[in-house]
Parts: structure tokens; C-alpha cells; sequence
């Protein structure tokens, strides 16, 4: 399917080095660490999932929306899936946008600039670009601690879900309507690799999570996870049954 922009114009993805996921929805696999950021294109409003790990990631990103939808459509709303470095460390390239992300205990703690530099640098960002984005690091506005519906114009209206802790202590997941639907799932689903529990994250939780994932997207949506490539449903439920496995929770 060809996406289209504002008016109509055509969103040439592929050529931007995006993958079309809908009519008005994309994708790019960011280099280093695989990190997904998603793009939605309402009608005079633009969601912008996740940033990048640094100022310079989401300022590639900034030049990737100009480059899609045009140089006067600007990002509008930015959602953060889940306050790990390599989602979040692009949004203050972001001005004026409402940011976005999930509700819930300690989201003081999880957004410590020192604790996102410490991992940021710990997995191998460069001490001065990890530096320069936590001096200005930007956290959501607005939390959502249940599910909050963004109208994004042209009839388009985006659903955000917090279904943590699970990957972490907040993760908050993106559902695109559409034939088929579509679900940015954040780390709460990765492919390229072995879902990964760190500190933050909430084992014993994370299956239910996928359930109630599961159940926001249906049969036939397309999962995009934090890492990896677009997935189904199944893929989904056979990642909730090694968590289990792996969590001893049943």
C-alpha cells in the first residue's frame, strides 16, 4: 500500500530508508542497538514512538519527518514506550511536542539523569553524546497510568496503553487502527534478540502484559516489537509462554 501525507501526498518511505507499515504509518530500524522508531501521519498532527539513543539520532530522525511528510508538517506528539537510554535520548530535538509515556510508582526514579547516562555509557554511547542529552533530557508531560486515545486528524485516531511493569517499570504500547491493526509494543516484544530483563524490569508481570497485548491488537495485527522485525500473533504468544517459562509463573 502507498502511504500518503497531508493532503494526500504520497509518503515515499523506502526512499527515506523507512519501512511502510500502513497508508500512514513507519518505521526505521535504528543503527546500534536495532532500536525501533515509529512514525504516524494524521492530518495536520505527526506521533512520533520513541527518539533514538542521542540528541544525534533524534535529530536524524527530525530530518527524516521533514524529508517524509514535508518541511512544514512538524512532529506533534512524541510517546516514549519506556525510559531506557537508547528510546528516549533524541526527544529534546523535539521542541514543542507533547510527550507522552506510562504512569505509574517511581517514575522520578526511572528518569534520573544520572541513572540514564550510567546505562547509556555502560552499553557503549560515547560519555560526551550520553552527557549532552541527559543535561537535556525531556520527560513525558503527560503519564498515562490507564489508556488515553490521541486524535491525530483525517479521521485518524491513535490508542496508548500502559501495560507495565513488565520490560520495565513503564511501558506503554501504541495501537494504529486500521485492516490490520497495528501495535508498537515498545521492549515489551523484541525479536532480534532474547527479550532482555534488567534491573527495572518485572519478570513475574511480563507475561500478563503480553496477554493484555495480545488483546489490544488481536489475531491479525501486526506486532512491531523494540528491536527486531514486524512479527504476529503468534510470535507474540510464543515469546509469553518462554517468559513464563523462564520466570517460573504460570
Amino acid at each position: 500500500m502507498e502511504g500518503h501525507a497531508e493532503g494526500g501526498t504520497h509518503i515515499d518511505w523506502k526512499a527515506a530508508g523507512w519501512e511502510e507499515l500502513a497508508p500512514r504509518a513507519g518505521r526505521i530500524r535504528l543503527p546500534g542497538w536495532d532500536a525501533t522508531a515509529g512514525l504516524v501521519a494524521g492530518s495536520g498532527a505527526a506521533l512520533l514512538i520513541d527518539t533514538g539513543s542521542s540528541l544525534r539520532e533524534g535529530a536524524g530522525l527530525h530530518a527524516d519527518v521533514r524529508r517524509l511528510l514535508g518541511a512544514h508538517t512538524r512532529v506533534t506528539h512524541v510517546v516514549l514506550t519506556h525510559p531506557h537510554f537508547d528510546h528516549v535520548l533524541g526527544t529534546a530535538v523535539f521542541a514543542g511536542a507533547e510527550t507522552y509515556g506510562a504512569g505509574g510508582p517511581d517514575t522520578v526514579s526511572a528518569w534520573r539523569r544520572d541513572g540514564l547516562y550510567e546505562d547509556a555509557v555502560r552499553h557503549g554511547l560515547p560519555a560526551d553524546r550520553a552527557a549532552e542529552a541527559t543535561d537535556v533530557l525531556v520527560t513525558p508531560r503527560h503519564r498515562v497510568t490507564g489508556e488515553r486515545t490521541l486524535d491525530l486528524g483525517g479521521g485518524l485516531r491513535v490508542l496508548l496503553a500502559n501495560l507495565g511493569p513488565a520490560h520495565s517499570g513503564h511501558d506503554l504500547a501504541v495501537l494504529v487502527p486500521g485492516s490490520p491493526g497495528l501495535v508498537f509494543c515498545g521492549d515489551l516484544v523484541e525479536e532480534s534478540g532474547e527479550p532482555q530483563a534488567g534491573p527495572d524490569a518485572a519478570p513475574g508481570r511480563w507475561p500478563a502484559a503480553l496477554d493484555r497485548l495480545l488483546a489490544l491488537g488481536g489475531e491479525d495485527a501486526l506486532y512491531v516489537p523494540g528491536h527486531g522485525s514486524v512479527v504476529n500473533a503468534a510470535f507474540v504468544r510464543a515469546q509469553r509462554t518462554a517468559l513464563e517459562a523462564r520466570s517460573g509463573v504460570s
